[in-house]
């Protein structure tokens, strides 16, 4: 694995950017490029930026530099028999760990284990006045007051550039085993909210074309008797099926027309939309394909409390991540002109006047 600490040479192009008052686009593997508004920029490479800083297995810690290739370290991990917890996906081979984390995306496993928000303890950025601030550290209770690590999962590069994070990690399941049930959508969510009262080791949920599919992770002893209370048909081909899943590359996603991310409590009923839905996490995630408006979509999810966010293949003319109340807005405006008083770092990545 490479070894590579070039934060001197990213320190000093921010601290020159913001002297010259110009805009940054940060970039690392650009697996995830098609995701968010467009950033105009000269570009902040953080590629080469890599490198584990520390890994103590037994500590169930690692720590690596942002630009460090997510393959490389899920490699580490699984040499090790441990894993990221939030099943990060990658959409392509070149995703980094800052990429990953800086947009907070998580896979099947995110509503039973934790989002990649949850599993982050600590890092090291370059605010929007080229400082190297450090923040958490690599354990679960070691600060108190703001958790500012955090809060650099999301924010897409807008808060400061990413240059080392330290993420919980966790011991690979003994076996996994998938089941099948053919059931209609409603009696798809009703099964997974009551099998999700009963303390089964699920670790995944998948629901589209009259399939209910349910990933059950744990020991052997405690997936045998789990999958005798969930029932179904096993999918042989379980690893595959849940890759395609992570990864976009299942035939779902296979569209030229928008991609919506709806986000909403679990339990909300089955939307009023026009196009195709594909449901995981129990039902707090779905995925929806339409050319209905942004309005209407936005407007009906909203009835449940819910965002929707154009995840991909949107249209110019509309605004990918979620309207903001002006509360909100402020707070975000707020956060901003603290870690980035210039407005340099990934101005308009997410909303046009941040």
């Amino acid at each position: 694995m490479t070894d590579t600490d070039i934060s001197s040479d990213l320190q000093q192009q921010v601290e020159q950017a913001y002297a010259s008052k110009s805009a940054l686009r940060i970039q690392g593997g650009e697996s995830k490029q098609f995701y968010g508004r467009r950033v105009a920029g000269e570009a902040l490479d953080v590629s080469q930026h890599q490198g584990i800083i520390n890994y103590e297995p037994t500590e169930l810690v690692i720590t690596a530099r942002a630009g460090t290739p997510l393959k490389e370290l899920e490699q580490v991990l699984s040499d090790n028999n441990q894993m990221f917890g939030f099943e990060p996906p990658a959409f392509g081979e070149s995703a980094t760990l800052g990429g990953t984390i800086a947009c907070n995306l998580s896979g099947p496993r995110r509503a039973f284990a934790g989002s990649a928000r949850d599993f982050v303890l600590g890092s090291r950025i370059i605010n929007g006045k080229g400082e190297s601030l450090h923040f958490g550290g690599e354990v679960m209770k070691n600060v108190a007051g703001y958790d500012v690590s955090r809060l650099m999962c999301g924010a897409m590069g807008t808060l400061g550039v990413l240059l080392e994070v330290s993420v919980k990690v966790l011991p690979r399941h003994e076996t996994e085993v998938t089941v099948v049930h053919e059931l209609g959508v409603a009696d798809s969510l009703k099964k997974v909210h009551d099998l999700a009262i009963r303390s089964l080791p699920i670790s995944a949920t998948r629901f589209d074309d009259n399939a209910l599919h349910i990933r059950i992770s744990g020991t052997e002893g405690a997936v045998l008797a789990a999958q005798k209370a969930v029932g179904g048909e096993v999918l042989e081909t379980g690893n595959d099926f849940w890759r395609r899943l992570k990864e976009q590359q299942s035939g779902f996603f296979k569209t030229e027309s928008p991609v919506w991310r709806l986000s909403l409590a679990s339990n909300s009923p089955v939307l009023n939309t026009d196009g195709r839905i594909l449901y995981e996490w129990n039902g707090a995630q779905r995925w929806l394909i339409s050319r209905e408006s942004a309005g209407s979509i936005r407007d009906e999810v909203s009835l449940y409390g819910g965002h929707a966010v154009c995840f991909r293949n949107c249209p110019e003319q509309v605004q990918v991540f979620h309207p903001l109340d002006s509360g909100l807005l402020k707070i975000h405006k707020q956060l901003k002109q603290a870690f980035d008083p210039g407005s340099i770092l990934n101005p308009g990545q997410m909303y046009a006047d941040i």
